[in-house]
């Protein structure tokens, strides 16, 4: 008798456990819940079981009854799977509901401030230039300062900077609820993720010997150089050796920014353009990044491959060849490069 009561504790136990779990913790499938007026705690259970909002109606009417939640508010609500018993009472108490944004808006990786501006005023409803005036505002950037003081340092106001904020929007999708989303509403959405993708590897900056300034300007120089994960470690690893051998960077991308304009292809006399972003003609990094990138961009700055290239180059298939020497390097440009 002891060893079947105890059996049935531990599984009553391990049920009512895995009971109060999300239904299913990956999905993200909205589903509409009507709660009637004059639901009892009872009527509710049901509907949420009968939506597959909860996994079993007696165990929440008994948690709640444990847990003495009632005032529970009759409505309408958009509810997912992926929420634990506490956040489906949370919501069902305060009459709070996933709502269905107005408007969602993908911001690609490797996008400058100016593109992205073009975006958002072709799916919201500011102006481009009210977008581009606020990255200007140097009150409002110092504000925002306050607000982040581990992302937005110091380095961001140097007066050769093009917009103190360029790399640090990050790429995303974002959904908005407002009718009519401010530039200030935006630009806190995109800082936010940019702060939650970026603090929590400060140490990490710190073992390369950068600032959070630097690791955001070589994110965006190998988001620009490269298309995958792999790609991207292993440039990272190449630009960390040429900087280590106070070597020019030579980076196409960072001339057609200083040029403020895109170019399919980047001539010997773009070479020359006079610009603190340019890394044919300065060494180290450039003043600041020059657009947005993605997680796999930021991963690769804080931990690229260790590597003996100190060379690269892209042939016409988007393939990229590496080399140890520039002997090496010239041999690859004559075999890859027409």
């Amino acid at each position: 008798m002891v060893v079947i009561l105890t059996i049935g504790s531990i599984s009553g136990f391990l049920y009512v456990k895995s009971a109060l779990k999300p239904v299913d913790p990956d999905s993200t499938k909205k589903i509409k819940v009507e709660i009637p007026m004059g639901s009892s705690t009872s009527d509710i259970a049901k509907i949420l079981e009968d939506k597959g909002i909860i996994k079993d109606s007696r165990v929440f009417r008994f948690y709640i009854k444990f847990k003495n939640e009632s005032e529970f508010q009759a409505g309408n609500y958009t509810l997912t799977q992926d929420l634990s018993i506490d956040e489906v009472i949370k919501s069902l108490k305060s009459g709070k509901v996933k709502k269905e944004p107005i408007y969602t808006v993908t911001i690609p990786e490797g996008k400058s401030i100016e593109q992205m501006a073009k975006i958002f005023s072709s799916k919201l409803g500011f102006k481009k230039k009210a977008f581009i005036d606020k990255m200007k505002d140097q009150a409002y950037i110092e504000k925002l300062m306050d607000r982040y003081p581990k992302l937005l340092t110091e380095d961001i106001l140097n007066p050769d900077i093009r917009f103190p904020l360029e790399g640090y929007l990050f790429a995303a999708t974002y959904n908005f609820y407002e009718e009519e989303p401010t530039v200030e509403a935006v630009i806190d959405k995109m800082l936010k993720k940019s702060n939650e993708v970026i603090t929590p590897h400060l140490n990490d900056i710190k073992k390369q010997n950068l600032t959070v300034h630097e690791a955001v300007t070589m994110a965006s120089l190998i988001e620009n150089e490269s298309a995958t994960k792999k790609q991207r470690k292993k440039i990272a690893g190449v630009f960390y050796n040429r900087l280590e051998d106070e070597m020019k960077l030579q980076t196409d991308p960072t001339v057609l920014y200083a040029l403020g304009k895109h170019k399919d292809k980047v001539l010997l006399k773009d070479l020359e353009v006079d610009s603190p972003y340019n890394t044919y003609q300065i060494k180290n990094l450039p003043i600041g990044p020059i657009s947005n990138f993605s997680e796999n961009s930021f991963e690769a700055t804080i931990h690229p491959e260790d590597t003996d290239y100190k060379y690269f180059l892209h042939d016409e298939n988007g393939n990229i060849h590496y080399a140890k020497t520039h002997k090496e390097h010239v041999k690859l440009k004559e075999k890859y490069i027409k």
